[in-house]
């Protein structure tokens, strides 16, 4: 008979301040594994410094033609490219699913509603292939 060596009793979610420090610190880290907290969290602030750079962008009278945005967004954008596709890689591993998973960004609107449902779910509980849930963790028994 198997025993479950996990707990099912999350951890409390990280913060705001934690799960940003977190993706920032695995900078390019595209092995282990995300909670949901972390990546939403990150997700959030990007939303907000990306309104902070389009504002400044317009404010100083650089953005490109026709758009929102300009150098300063652009460099945002840059700068978090590889944090965000590694934590959202992270996110898939969560869940049990390989990052390539991520290309299904590619296919027009489906895609998205895809990837959507799939970063709102639940962490496995049970350790997988990527490693233990850092929601649920292993007991020591």
């Amino acid at each position: 008979m198997e025993t479950n060596n996990y707990q099912n009793v999350p951890e409390a979610p990280l913060d705001f301040g934690e799960a940003v420090s977190s993706v920032f610190h695995k900078y390019a880290t595209f092995t282990g594994r995300a909670r949901r907290s972390e990546y939403w969290w990150y997700f959030l602030f990007l939303v907000i410094v990306s309104v902070i750079t389009m504002l400044l962008d317009s404010a100083f009278g650089i953005k490109f033609e026709d758009t929102y945005y300009g150098p300063i967004t652009l460099i945002l954008i840059l700068a978090t490219f590889l944090p965000t596709l590694a934590v959202s890689i992270r996110r898939f591993h969560d869940i049990g699913k390989s990052g390539w998973n991520y290309l299904f960004i590619l296919i027009p609107f489906i895609g998205f509603i895809l990837l959507l449902f799939w970063f709102c779910i639940n962490s496995d509980v049970s350790e997988n292939p990527y490693g233990v849930s850092p929601k649920y963790g292993k007991t020591e028994e």
